[in-house]
């Protein structure tokens, strides 16, 4: 059975990989828990299962805390994309996909050259670009969404609906996935995520080279969706 690493993150004082993964405790164990019962059915025989137990109940606090620190940092974000709207308008409104593809690059873009150098000389910080890169990978999916004859200008309240409704759908995906694979974004370096939202932007790009049609592959929207996720992740883990 795979270990349970007891290793503490240096950034949030949080367990490395706490990878308690129950399909692949499901190889050895079947689980039937009961109400009234402390009893767990193990290969045909009844024990009280005293490891097993906290491990798991360990693990489902873990995912509230994800859930926890997922909400606060799309808070920040939705703080600064309404405010904006606030200032701007929705002068978003005209840009094409492949000109939000291009603002997201120049963000990612930036914090690759920033790591690579190990320094900046502009103020703003990393931080406020991963920001950056998910309020506009928000833009893209709303865009996406709207009809072509929907009005420029929108209400700030319209706004905020669509915001929330497009990060609902990423964070539904990274809890499914974190249900599979056990939050092993927590060992990722920050490096690879900024690699990996550029390889989406890559994507995206060759999409739209073929006239937005694809195979096999998933569409502008999910790349979109794996931007935004992937910026949390890194945000959560700085």
């Amino acid at each position: 059975m795979m270990p349970i690493s007891s290793g503490l993150s240096t950034a949030k004082g949080l367990p490395l990989q706490f990878s308690v993964n129950i399909r692949l405790c499901s190889l050895f164990l079947e689980l039937k828990i009961k109400r009234t019962g402390e009893w767990i059915k193990a290969s045909g025989k009844k024990w009280i299962c005293l490891v097993l137990l906290p491990a798991i109940f360990q693990y489902i606090n873990f995912m509230s805390i994800t859930d926890k620190q997922y909400d606060e940092i799309i808070a920040s974000c939705k703080e600064i994309f309404l405010k904006k709207t606030k200032d701007y308008g929705t002068a978003w409104r005209v840009l094409r996909t492949i000109s939000i593809v291009d603002q997201i690059f120049i963000k990612a873009q930036r914090i690759r050259t920033i790591q690579q150098k190990g320094e900046q000389k502009v103020a703003d910080g990393i931080a406020a670009e991963f920001k950056g890169i998910i309020n506009y990978a928000v833009i893209g999916l709303i865009q996406l969404e709207l009809p072509e004859d929907a009005p420029e200008e929108m209400e700030v309240a319209v706004v905020s609906k669509m915001f929330d409704k497009n990060v609902q759908t990423a964070k539904d995906l990274m809890n499914d996935k974190n249900h599979d694979y056990g939050e092993a974004w927590r060992s990722m370096s920050q490096e690879s995520f900024v690699d990996l939202i550029l390889m989406k932007l890559q994507r995206i790009r060759q999409i739209l080279n073929n006239e937005g049609k694809t195979i096999m592959s998933e569409g502008i929207d999910a790349n979109y969706v794996d931007i935004i996720n992937y910026a949390v992740f890194a945000l959560i883990l700085m």
